[in-house]
Formats: C-alpha cells, sequence, structure tokens
C-alpha cells in the first residue's frame, strides 16, 4: 500500500543560478524537436516518392518520438524554473508508464526498420512483395502493441511497494532507481521483474538489429563496384546512427555505476537519451537522406 500521495523532482535545483540560460537553452532543443519530426511527417504525407515501407515506418517513428519527448521535456523544462516540483503520485507513474513504454517502442520500430533494410539491400528482388502494405502494417502494429504491453508487469510489481515518508527524487523525471529509492520495503522481485523485461523487450530487439546490420555489411562488402557499395550503404547509414547513438547513450547511462556519489552524474547522462538524442534524430534523418532533402526542398517550393 502506498503512503504518500505526491513526488517532488529536484531536478537541476544545484544549478538553480542559471535557471533561465538553461530553461531557453532546452526549450529551444524540445521546440527544435517537435518542429523536425513534425516536418518529417508533412513531407512523407505530402511527397507520393516517399509512400515506401522505409518511409512509413519513420512516419511512425517521428510520431513517437514526439510523444517520448513530450513524456519528459515539459515537466523537466519546469524543474529548471523550481527548485522543487510536486506531481502526484499517479502522475509519476503514468510518466514513468509512457516513459517506459515509448522507450521499448522505439526499440521495436529501431529492430523493424533495420529488417525493412536488409530486406532491401539483402533479398531486393523478394522485398516488394514481403515488405507490403499489410506486412508494414502488421509490423507496426505489432511494434506500438508490444511497446505498451511490455512495463505492465513492472509497474505493477513497482508501483505495490510501500512508499513511506521520503518523497524527494533527485530526477528531472520519474525514472525507474529514483522510484525504487523511495521504497521502504524489499524491491527484489521489482529488480528481477525490471531485468527480465530489459531482457525480453530491449535486448531482444537489439539483438535484432544487430543480426540485420551484420548481414547488411556483409552484404555490401560482396558488391563489386565502389559506386554500388556507397548506394547501398547510403540507404541505411541514417538509421545505423540513429542506432548507434540511442543504443549507444542507453548503454552509458544503465551501465554507469549506480551509486549515491554519482546520482548527478547520471543524471546529467540521462539528458542524452531524453533531450539530446531525440533533437538530432530529425537533423539526421533530413541532412544524411537524399530522399527526404529532395522532397523538403520540393514542398518549400
Amino acid at each position: 500500500m502506498t503512503q504518500i500521495s505526491e513526488i517532488v523532482l529536484l531536478g537541476f535545483g544545484d544549478l538553480h543560478s542559471l535557471k533561465f540560460l538553461l530553461f531557453g537553452i532546452f526549450l529551444t532543443i524540445y521546440v527544435m524537436t517537435l518542429m523536425g519530426n513534425f516536418v518529417i511527417l508533412i513531407v512523407i504525407s505530402a511527397d507520393c516518392s516517399l509512400h515506401t515501407p522505409m518511409y512509413f515506418f519513420l512516419g511512425h517513428f517521428s510520431f513517437l518520438e514526439i510523444g517520448y519527448t513530450t513524456t519528459i521535456e515539459p515537466i523537466m523544462l519546469k524543474t529548471l524554473l523550481s527548485a522543487h516540483v510536486p506531481i502526484s503520485f499517479l502522475a509519476c507513474a503514468c510518466q514513468f508508464y509512457f516513459f517506459a513504454s515509448l522507450a521499448t517502442t522505439e526499440c521495436f520500430f529501431l529492430a523493424v526498420m533495420s529488417y525493412d533494410r536488409y530486406r532491401a539491400i539483402c533479398d531486393p528482388l523478394h522485398y516488394s512483395s514481403i515488405m507490403d502494405f499489410w506486412s508494414c502494417f502488421q509490423l507496426a502494429v505489432a511494434s506500438w502493441l508490444a511497446g505498451f504491453l511490455a512495463p505492465i508487469l513492472l509497474m505493477i510489481f513497482l508501483f505495490r511497494l510501500t512508499f513511506c515518508s521520503a518523497n524527494e527524487i533527485n530526477h528531472f523525471f520519474c525514472d525507474l532507481k529514483p522510484i525504487m529509492k523511495l521504497a521502504c520495503t524489499n524491491t527484489q522481485v521489482a529488480e528481477v521483474t525490471s531485468f527480465i523485461c530489459t531482457s525480453v523487450f530491449a535486448l531482444a530487439p537489439f539483438l535484432l538489429t544487430l543480426a540485420s546490420y551484420i548481414h547488411i555489411i556483409c552484404t555490401i562488402l560482396r558488391i563489386p563496384s565502389t559506386t554500388g557499395k556507397q548506394r547501398a550503404f547510403s540507404t541505411c547509414s541514417s538509421h545505423l546512427t540513429v542506432v548507434s547513438l540511442y543504443y549507444g547513450t542507453l548503454g552509458i547511462v544503465y551501465g554507469f555505476p549506480s551509486i549515491p556519489r554519482y546520482e548527478g552524474v547520471l543524471k546529467l547522462l540521462s539528458l542524452l537519451y531524453t533531450v539530446f538524442t531525440p533533437a538530432v534524430n530529425p537533423i539526421i534523418y533530413t541532412l544524411r537522406n537524399k530522399d527526404v532533402k529532395i522532397a523538403l526542398r520540393k514542398l518549400l517550393q
């Protein structure tokens, strides 16, 4: 049973003297992230040449990124202006659920997008028949469903813990480890559930993504001409960059020692996958993608 009714987010209280500068910087990043993803959605919808499986999944990915950043950043901006931001216990639980769901969905979409590139490069003759609209639709629905069902078991065990008088979280959003630290009962079951969920719903998509790219790289290396290699690699370079950024930042944060003296460092590192990576993704998909650049130029003209 839960005794506390609200959670206090401490955010970046130790940087309170820079609050207006930081608020301006992070608000600009948030607005640019939203605009970048909306531009991608508009360009894909408006240009018929982009109505292909690759851009179908990219549209879903951009929509997901809008939800992902909106789950975290508005409350984070609030913590920059105030040293103590109280939110209800239910709101904290909802924020964690949507964050975990969207992060898991992102893992699945990255795997699906890498599978799409694998089919396009390694099996081009059968690509259009395998990756038809119905197959793409099923893969997209499965990714959304899996992502939003994945954290439910963890939510049950996590929020059935007893939370006593301490209600301050030294973070800018309701993340798993800071919430567990508030519990005054044994958290072993919740920790084991978290490990199992991470292994199944994050590690499995990562391994599928890795397997797809191993096959893709092997196929590209077998292409005799340099031009052919460059053309094949250009179709997946943007996605490979996004995959590397996403899993790289997650690996750094969750592989970092979780001890009290590193709390501040972990909080700063969390900005990598909650703020900076989502901000960079639309730039990668527009600046490093020739088709999107051409479609954007046509739309602007």
